[in-house]
Order: C-alpha cells, then sequence, then structure tokens
C-alpha cells in the first residue's frame, strides 16, 4: 500500500511536468539510442535503450529499457530486465558537456526458470517489483551536434537494491 501510494504521487508530479513544457522555452532536445549497463545485485551486463524528451530549460523526462544478458546458477537460469521513467534535473549544460541529477521509478522484473529436473519438477517461476531511482549522469557533447555520449550512475531503491552503471549513445531526432 505505501509503495502504491508512493508509485502515485511520483507518477503526478512527472505529470505535472510534462504538462508545464508549454509555459518554458526547451533548451533540451529529443534524442534516442542505446546503452550498455552493469548491475551490482545481478552482477551481470546489460543492453538497453534510452529517451530524453525536454520539457522545460533544464529539465526532461528519460525513459530507458535495460534487458541482463540471462545468468545461470546451477540449475537455474535467471532474467532481469528494468522499465525506468526518470526526471533529469540539468545543473550544468554548456558546450562541451551536460551534468544532471536524475529521480524516477523502476519496474523490475525477475523470472527463473528451472532448466533440469528439480526434486522432480521443472518449472519457473518470476516476481516484478517497484522502485525508486536517484543518481546522476552526463553528456558528452561534440562538434557533430545529432550525436550524445552520455553516462549515468543510479542506485535503484527496491528489495535488495541495485547500483545501476551504464554509458550509451543518443541520437537527436
Amino acid at each position: 500500500m505505501k509503495n502504491q501510494k508512493l508509485f502515485i504521487t511520483s507518477l503526478c508530479l512527472l505529470f505535472m511536468g510534462f504538462f508545464s513544457k508549454t509555459t518554458h522555452a526547451q533548451s533540451i532536445e529529443t534524442s534516442i539510442g542505446g546503452l550498455l549497463a552493469y548491475g551490482s545485485e545481478i552482477e551481470n551486463l546489460g543492453i538497453g535503450v534510452n529517451a530524453e524528451f525536454g520539457i522545460a530549460d533544464n529539465l526532461s523526462i528519460s525513459p530507458s529499457f535495460i534487458y541482463y544478458l540471462p545468468k545461470s546458477y546451477g540449475l537455474f537460469k535467471t532474467n532481469w530486465m528494468e522499465f525506468n521513467a526518470n526526471a533529469n534535473y540539468y545543473f550544468v549544460n554548456d558546450d562541451k558537456f551536460a551534468v544532471y541529477g536524475l529521480g524516477g521509478l523502476n519496474y523490475s522484473s525477475i523470472s527463473v526458470k528451472y532448466d533440469r529436473e528439480v526434486f522432480g519438477m521443472t518449472g519457473s517461476s518470476s516476481d516484478g517489483r517497484f522502485g525508486l531511482n536517484l543518481g546522476g549522469g552526463a553528456n558528452l557533447k561534440l562538434s557533430n551536434d545529432n550525436i550524445i555520449p552520455f553516462a549515468e550512475l543510479k542506485y535503484v531503491i527496491i528489495d535488495g537494491g541495485q547500483l545501476v552503471l551504464a554509458a550509451g549513445v543518443r541520437f537527436k531526432i
């Protein structure tokens, strides 16, 4: 119940920022791209997509998806993926680079498959949880305006917690 209230409150704040778009000049352009990530809890690499949409002078929303490579633990095979909806606030946004803090929502889904017969049984199980993201990142501005290399470090506040380091490239659209 507590997580649901937190989720609804955060979602309302995110939508309020989205609808304030018409009242502010937009200095952050829309971009989309790919990334590589490392999760400390799963201790594995992931691949994903990331986008960014400017909604105010120093504020953007940034949805992302990360799929961590499957990992085996003896007879068990795990799959882990996460969906994120972050708000990025830019502290520095000049000609060379941009630095931002991020906060947002996370939904992580984990599934475990029993590849072989275990105690006379085979099968699978899955679970999904909502959490919060807190962290920061930076965009590097190259002479080619259309390519934006970026890096992020965030902590996902969820059962067990996870530190995620991600880096990638977005392209302006």
